[in-house]
């Protein structure tokens, strides 16, 4: 950036609806600037941002541009969009969300980023919901909704800034952390990367930025960290019955609603024993990455036990939504196999007759290289609807269609279709779910728009 970020008065965020972007848009207008923004779409970000006074543009309005002196735009964005092409014959200053938050997150001691293929959100969550427990009152942003926050940014002091921190477009790389904690690393972001093994060599990069005063926390259960572990940071690993983990658990027992509870231990020392109000096995090892952050910056164990029995999860994570006619609804922000399998495995805790998966592929590359992966899971669930691919930043280059997941799906499981918008899934829905089914709105685009057509009834 060619200024000080102190010196930008009149900002413009182009998709400043978006996750991170309205994060930004409501922390850049806290501070004092003059805030404008775009989007595509009118969403529950938009119309908050709206009631913070700030004018937002659906679509494209370029009289919004004329007395800005600086535009930040997401990866999503391409070069011919109006907005940037105006900056550019106007000789504004444009720059990417990760390249600002980079510079923006310089001004804070300590710099905690969350990053990896799964489980980045509900980690975030948990540390942020650490750090208030103990009245640290850190800045926050996360990709997803926390309730003790009631959204997903939390405007703190200039000492912690816990940041969910994504990999793709290698955005990771334009910050600073003080601390990195690594929950995985997956194949995904294909259009990008092209393969696994550039994906860890991106994830290699991002922890080479640690300075030596710095802390790396690694989920050492996943094969594809095991690369990471040579650092001038501070190492801690994480596992579940990993006798190489710094950090692990053991004896791991399951209330009778399947949540957990397990013994800790710290370098084979019993630390705590600790119970959670989320399921599954990957809920463990997000709260073991959790209480390795809290240690690390000698947070007391009461605090840490106390936040992670009271979190509940995050918005789209496996959340229960209510019931239509007796049938219990459930919506998962998962969008690649490994997630899916996840949100499965949840669904086998919950009581229930027969699981209807309604499944939003989301992106033409995503849905391409992965189709075999997503047909072999989406196949174990009982019935399953698949909606029209969403296509978010991409256009259709891969000739990839929704009868190509259908057509894969069948050769294990007969019980699936192809319907094309939110309110005939709906529809279709209402005419054969059954009393304790259990319907599951699957994906990272508004699929769960599903569930809201069925719980306004």
């Amino acid at each position: 950036m060619k200024k000080n970020i102190k010196d930008y008065q009149n900002i413009h965020l182009i998709g400043i609806g978006g996750a991170s972007m309205y994060c930004i848009a409501a922390t850049l207008k806290n501070d004092g600037k003059n805030i404008t923004g775009s989007d595509l779409n009118e969403s529950d970000n938009v119309s908050y941002l709206k009631k913070l006074g700030i004018k937002i543009a659906i679509g494209h309005d370029l009289e919004l541009l004329k007395n800005c002196d600086l535009i930040i735009y997401t990866a999503a964005i391409k070069e011919d969009d109006p907005e940037l092409i105006y900056a550019k014959e106007h000789n504004i200053e444009a720059v990417d969300r990760a390249v600002f938050l980079g510079e923006y997150t310089k001004n804070y001691e300590n710099l905690i980023c969350i990053s990896g293929t799964h489980g980045k959100s509900t980690t975030t969550s948990m540390i942020a919901s650490v750090f208030l427990e103990a009245n640290l009152n850190p800045t926050i942003q996360i990709g997803a909704s926390l309730k003790k926050i009631n959204g997903n940014y939390h405007i703190g002091n200039k000492k912690y800034f816990i940041l969910e921190a994504c990999e793709y477009v290698d955005s990771f790389l334009n910050f600073k952390p003080t601390c990195e904690i690594i929950t995985n690393i997956d194949n995904d972001h294909l259009d990008y990367f092209k393969n696994l093994d550039n994906i860890k060599k991106s994830f290699k990069k991002y922890t080479e930025i640690l300075p030596s005063t710095g802390h790396l926390i690694v989920n050492i259960d996943d094969i594809n960290t095991k690369e990471l572990l040579d650092t001038k940071a501070s190492l801690i690993t994480f596992g579940i019955n990993n006798k190489e983990a710094n950090i692990k658990a053991l004896n791991i027992n399951y209330s009778s609603l399947g949540f957990p509870s397990f013994d800790v231990y710290i370098n084979d020392e019993y630390y705590d024993t600790f119970t959670l109000s989320v399921r599954g096995t990957h809920n463990i090892l997000d709260a073991l990455a959790t209480i390795a952050t809290a240690i690390t910056y000698n947070i007391d164990k009461k605090y840490i036990k106390k936040a992670l029995k009271e979190f509940t999860g995050v918005g789209r994570r496996f959340e229960y939504l209510g019931e239509y006619h007796k049938a219990h609804i459930f919506d998962d922000f998962a969008h690649h196999p490994t997630e899916i399998m996840t949100t499965y495995n949840s669904s086998k805790s919950v009581k229930h007759n027969e699981t209807w998966a309604v499944f939003q592929s989301h992106t033409f590359s995503r849905t391409k290289e992965l189709l075999k992966d997503f047909a072999k899971v989406l196949s174990k669930f009982d019935h399953v609807i698949i909606c029209d691919i969403y296509p978010a930043r991409e256009t259709n280059i891969w000739n990839v269609k929704e009868e190509d997941l259908v057509n894969l799906i069948k050769k294990e499981n007969t019980n699936v279709i192809h319907i094309s918008t939110y309110p005939l899934i709906a529809d279709y829905l209402k005419e054969h779910v059954k009393e304790n089914d259990l319907i599951l709105t699957i994906g990272a685009g508004p699929i769960n728009n599903v569930a809201k057509i069925l719980l306004n009834e």
